[in-house]
Formats: structure tokens, C-alpha cells, sequence
């Protein structure tokens, strides 16, 4: 733990490092329950400032060429690459994330972002000429059109505390490449890492108001970030719930909502399917972030001619995985964010025993002197209207259902509020495109857990709302305008 970590930060709001008015409070490190630093709780009046900084600035980083912005971004991602050990050391002690998920999902990811959002794209499209022959415009003849990506103006950013570095830099880079200014709120649990990114982007040049961070663990933060009126849109990453509250602020001074939300992903596993290729797929949601993420596989429906066999596979694969210090090189599972989430997960497998659930491997605490730590649990003999496999319980427990064909593994899929991500196993390609495309989910993956940082990514039903990622983020933080003239 450095000085720099340990020191008590000050919010960044009009391109200036500010006291906040509601003091500091700790951020605690959830392997070794030590202090990491002293987060600052902004008031509703500085937010509000802070709003108001990033309207006054976006005129003129609006109207700055692409390339400049670009530019910016490019610098940024180069200083992160630079300081990519210190700021992947922080991250693990505000957020127990192992040191190669430090190091490679959040901060190296994050300066991909950056980098990715400084090549200039396109926001100018032709469009065909029309000849109006009805109407009132018909002696206008031939008309010509363009369509313009203008940016939207204020963001309001909402973190989660899952990736304090790969999560922001997703909302942050591509807003700011289409010239929008934005104010970032994170998630309280783990602010510093943000404000580090902050750093790099005042030492990358980005002008005064462009970029904003205040945090704090009162409600009034958020809510004063969203309501502003100099806000134009807000991006949200979290669970449904404050999501439906936000989307209720924002429908009310009609602004635009990205809204990345929970999940429950379903993974089909057919009998013809590649068995350790699944469970390797569906493994991840034990250790990747602890099972603190939206997108993994934790809804399993195994067929039953091979339901026996992925139960005793997923809980030997759950049990070889060691739990502890995530500093360790050898550490797979590290902690859960707090001791109140590691109390909600504990929760959860308790209740899934009430519920009729087998808890094949896990489901007791592990014996650590420090940490908030959560044994990969796998219930068996699940059902679909459990709440353990309704709900998002976003820890390290997987939940195993049966069915029996086609039709019926469908139906189970669909049979739930979420549609984030899906996953489909089976060796029948063609089954296996078939059933992804009948799935209500923003995503699927086919033998596979993995992503491409291209494609859209978004949920259906209760698991958001727009998509983003790759060029479909520069569709995000834009408005679309058109501009017609008689030719």
C-alpha cells in the first residue's frame, strides 16, 4: 500500500482537484480487510457543479476535429500502458481481483479501450437521392441527404464496481471520441482506481470540464448526477432495480439511457456436447471477478442424458480451484467485494437448500483468517421457479437444471426476466445456431464463453436497455441528424 494509495482523494470536477464537502470515508480491501485510501463524498451541490462544468466545456470539445480527440485518447491509453503495474496494484486491493485479472481484464483492458476509441471512424453517410413526385414538396425535384453522427452532449457515467478500470474506460472513450463531455459517478466501493484514470486523462491534455469524477456512498451522489439538468444522457452499469429508478429520472427530462443490467445467463449443455469444453466455459463464473459479473454462464440446463455426468464434472472442476490471497500467483477464486455481499451470496445457497437444491460442492465459508471470501458452490437438482435460479445472486454459484429435448431447453432458457448473454454446447453446429437465434438474449455464444470486442453488447427484457462496444458505442453516445437540399 503506497503513500499515493493511501492518501485521501479529491473529487475532479472543471479540469480542478476539489475537497469534497462530505469528508472522506474508507475503502477497504476485501482480502485483508486493511484500508486502502479515503474515498471523497461529494454533496448534490458539487455534482451539480460538476454537471455544470461538463456543459460549459462540451461546445468547444464538441466542435475539435475527431483526430484531436483521437489524439487525447491515444495519449491516455499510453499513460495507463505506462503506469499499468501501479494501477493494476490498486485496482486488486480496492476490488481482491486476482493479479492476472488486475493486470489484463481491468487495466490492460482499459487502455485497449482507449486505444480502440482513438481510430477515427466515419460520421458522415450519403444517402440516395430521392425524386419527390406527391406531396408538398414535389416541384422540389431530386433531393440529397446526408446523415450526420452528432454527439449527444452531457454523459452521465455509472459505474460498477466489478472492473473499476475496463468498465469506466468503456463508457469514457467512446463518448469522448464522439465529443461528448462526461461526469463520471463510480461505485462506491472502489472509487480510486477512476480517479487514477482521471490522472492519466488531465496528463493525456484532455481539456478542463471534459472528464469529471465525484463519488460517494450516499444516494443523493448518483441522484443528483442523473437528474441535472445539464445532463443529456446517462450510461449505467448495475443491477435492474437502480436501473428502473434511473430510467424513471431519465424519462422524465427525456434523456437518452444506455443501461448495461443484471443477468442470468442460461447455458444449454446437449448430450452430443463437448463435456469439458462446457465445463471449462461454465467454470469461469467460480472465478472470474468470483462470480461478480453479468455476463456468466451461472443458470445451467443440462440434457439429462448427460446431467449426471456435467454435475460430478462442473463439482470436481469447482473443487480443484484454490480459494485465498489473490496476490498469490497460484490463487484462481479471490474474495467478493464486501463482507455484506459475501453475507447476500452465503444467503442465497442457504436459501437454495430451503428450496429443495443440492449443494454438490460448497456452500460453507473457508477457513481464512481475513477476506471476504465465498467457496464455489454448484446446487444440483435445481428447478426453473427457484429463486436461486430466478435471481441474480452475482457470486461464485452455479445452479444445474435438467431437461429433455430441444423444445424444452428452449422454453427453461427463456423462462426468465434477464437476456443478457446465453451459451449454447452441443457438437450439432447446426442445433446449436438453430436454438442460439430462438434465444431472448442480446447475446449468445456457441462452445464457447467468449467474446468479440466488435460485436453489439447489450440485454434483452430486464438486462438493459441500447447496445455498445466496438462502433455500436459510437452509435450509443450519438444522435443522428440528417441534412436535406434540393440538388
Amino acid at each position: 500500500m503506497t503513500a499515493k494509495t493511501a492518501a485521501r482523494q479529491s473529487l475532479f470536477v472543471g479540469g480542478s482537484w476539489v475537497e469534497p464537502d462530505g469528508g472522506h470515508y474508507e475503502v477497504t480491501d476485501p482480502a485483508t480487510e486493511e484500508t486502502v485510501g479515503w474515498a471523497p463524498e461529494a454533496s448534490p451541490d458539487q455534482v451539480r457543479a460538476a454537471c455544470a462544468a461538463a456543459r460549459e466545456a462540451f461546445g468547444p470539445w464538441s466542435r475539435t476535429s475527431p483526430e484531436e480527440r483521437a489524439a487525447v485518447l491515444d495519449r491516455a491509453a499510453g499513460i495507463i500502458t505506462e503506469h499499468g503495474t501501479e494501477y493494476a496494484g490498486l485496482a486488486q486491493a480496492e476490488t481482491g481481483a486476482t493479479t492476472a485479472t488486475a493486470r489484463g481484464m481491468q487495466v490492460g483492458v482499459a487502455a485497449a479501450r482507449f486505444r480502440r476509441y482513438a481510430r477515427v471512424e466515419g460520421t458522415e453517410w450519403a444517402i440516395p437521392p430521392q425524386i419527390n413526385e406527391a406531396g408538398p414538396m414535389a416541384k422540389a425535384g431530386v433531393m440529397g441527404a446526408l446523415a450526420v453522427r452528432q454527439p449527444v452532449g452531457v454523459v452521465t457515467c455509472v459505474t460498477s464496481y466489478n472492473n473499476p478500470w475496463a468498465n469506466p474506460a468503456g463508457k469514457i472513450a467512446p463518448a469522448l471520441a464522439m465529443g461528448n463531455t462526461v461526469v463520471v459517478k463510480p461505485a462506491p466501493q472502489d472509487p480510486l482506481s477512476v480517479y487514477r484514470m482521471a490522472e492519466a486523462l488531465q496528463a493525456a491534455g484532455v481539456p478542463e470540464g471534459v472528464v469529471n469524477v465525484v463519488s460517494g456512498r450516499s444516494q443523493g451522489v448518483g441522484e443528483a448526477a442523473v437528474a441535472s439538468p445539464d445532463v443529456d444522457m446517462v450510461s449505467f452499469t448495475g443491477s435492474t432495480a437502480v436501473g428502473r429508478r434511473i430510467a424513471e429520472v431519465c424519462g422524465r427530462g427525456m434523456k437518452r439511457q444506455l443501461m448495461e443490467l443484471g443477468g442470468k445467463g442460461a447455458a444449454l449443455v446437449f448430450a452430443d456436447a463437448d463435456l469439458r469444453s462446457a465445463v471449462a466455459g461454465i467454470g469461469t463464473t467460480f472465478s472470474f471477478y468470483s462470480g461478480q459479473i453479468c455476463t456468466a454462464p451461472t443458470r445451467v440446463l443440462a440434457q439429462r442424458g448427460v446431467y449426471d455426468q456435467l454435475v460430478e464434472q462442473l463439482a470436481a472442476y469447482a473443487r480443484r480451484l484454490r480459494v485465498g490471497d489473490p496476490r498469490d500467483p497460484d490463487t484462481v477464486v479471490g474474495p467478493v467485494i464486501s463482507a455484506a455481499h459475501r453475507d447476500r451470496v452465503e444467503s442465497y445457497v442457504e436459501l437454495g437448500r430451503k428450496e429443495g437444491a443440492v449443494a454438490v460442492t460448497g456452500g460453507e465459508r473457508p477457513g481464512l483468517p481475513t477476506g471476504f471470501y465465498v467457496t464455489p458452490t454448484l446446487l444440483a437438482d435445481c428447478t426453473n421457479d427457484m429463486r436461486v435460479a430466478r435471481e441474480e445472486i452475482f457470486g461464485p454459484v452455479v445452479v444445474v437444471i435438467p431437461f429433455d429435448d430441444e423444445e424444452e431447453g428452449v422454453t427453461l432458457a427463456n423462462d426468465t426476466d434477464y437476456g443478457l448473454i446465453d451459451y449454447v454446447w452441443s457438437a450439432d453446429v447446426a442445433r446449436a445456431f438453430r436454438v442460439a437465434r430462438r434465444l431472448r438474449a442480446g447475446g449468445v455464444g456457441v462452445n464457447t464463453v467468449g467474446r468479440n470486442m466488435e460485436a453489439p453488447f447489450g440485454g434483452f427484457k430486464k438486462s438493459g436497455v441500447g447496445r455498445d462496444v466496438g462502433s455500436y458505442a459510437l452509435h450509443a453516445y450519438s444522435e443522428v441528424q440528417a441534412i436535406v437540399w434540393p440538388g
